[in-house]
């Protein structure tokens, strides 16, 4: 009877121990089934963070870490998909890039540590800005030579100009102003234009005099600067008119000066190019007094367009950031020159 249960009590201890070491087995199988990767996380600013995650889709991958996308911004690859190899990218950017271009930067590999990211990290705000505006008025020349047998220069109307509020979402880094976007339009009072009536006299010599009269009241002095553009215009009767002048640079498009092409062909040069709205043909010329003493004489030359640039504003091509933040945003006096 002992015997019996000495032998019961043995194969018990056997089985025991058969599922403990089952039990371990598993558990081990299980640990080196759940593999750790290292994922290299670009967000749309271009600051990247390097993480060790087990997780394999995308959107837990940046769930885990926080990193909540807005609806403007892409992923690639894209929430849904599996990142199952070790040192992948997840590139994160927003509408106005090309996602072409992040998706061939998310199959590169490089490195960067943490303590670097954060030594180099500037914050980025956004803030909601009013800002009442001007509405240039345009001069309007018409000729009157049948009404009138004499030389005359007469203001039929005086120009009056307009005012519009604007809203503006602008983003600023470390505060200084990095982008502006135009949110809202609402004009307050249309502007008037200006309309001066012109006549010319039968006389030769009279006809003459008058007309350098005319043109010493229309153009500006500093075309007796003999630059190629004052010269090309000589004798040209411009269109006045106040245009809302900011500046731009090669980086602000993501470009360095040996890459910046304008919407003309040309390569952007400072002092030279400027982008205007679709009102002006590419090749126009405009004179602008505030830059007379510049290298250029204050001659520019229409080479390039923007998305948010109209009929009533100007982007004069610049050097620098630097020089373009400096400059800021100005109401100028411009002529311009149509041939």
């Amino acid at each position: 009877m002992i015997k019996n249960e000495q032998a019961s009590l043995s194969v018990t201890k056997i089985a025991i121990i058969t599922i403990i070491t089952i039990f371990a087995l598993s558990i081990g199988v299980l640990a080196s089934s759940i593999e750790v990767r290292n994922v290299k996380i670009v967000l749309s600013d271009n600051c990247e963070i390097e993480v060790f995650t087990t997780k394999t889709v995308v959107s837990d991958i940046l769930e885990e870490n926080h990193i909540v996308i807005l609806p403007e911004e892409h992923v690639v690859p894209n929430l849904d998909s599996e990142i199952l190899d070790n040192s992948s990218k997840i590139v994160i950017t927003g509408t106005t890039q090309d996602i072409s271009a992040v998706a061939e930067v998310a199959k590169e590999s490089e490195k960067i540590h943490l303590d670097q990211l954060l030594s180099t990290y500037n914050t980025i705000t956004e803030k909601i800005e009013i800002v009442e505006e001007t509405i240039p008025y345009e001069t309007i020349m018409k000729d009157g030579s049948n009404s009138s047998t004499s030389n005359t220069t007469k203001v039929l109307q005086e120009g009056k100009e307009g005012k519009k509020e604007t809203t503006y979402k602008v983003k600023y880094q470390d505060d200084i102003e990095i982008e502006r976007e135009v949110l809202k339009e609402e004009i307050i009072q249309e502007p008037v234009n200006k309309i001066i009536e012109t006549t010319n006299v039968s006389s030769r010599s009279s006809s003459a005099t008058e007309r350098e009269k005319t043109k010493e009241t229309i153009v500006p002095e500093s075309t007796k600067n003999k630059s190629s553009l004052a010269a090309k215009v000589e004798g040209i009767t411009p269109t006045k008119k106040t245009l809302n002048t900011s500046a731009y640079t090669a980086a602000d498009c993501g470009k360095s000066h040996d890459t910046a092409y304008t919407a003309s062909g040309a390569k952007a040069t400072s002092w030279y190019t400027v982008a205007a709205g679709k009102g002006y043909a590419i090749g126009t010329i405009i004179y602008i007094p505030y830059f007379k003493d510049k290298p250029n004489g204050g001659w520019f030359v229409v080479q390039d367009r923007g998305g948010s640039i109209s009929n009533n504003k100007l982007d004069v091509y610049m050097n620098t950031s630097k020089e373009c933040i400096q400059f800021g945003r100005r109401n100028l006096e411009c002529y311009i020159y149509e041939i």
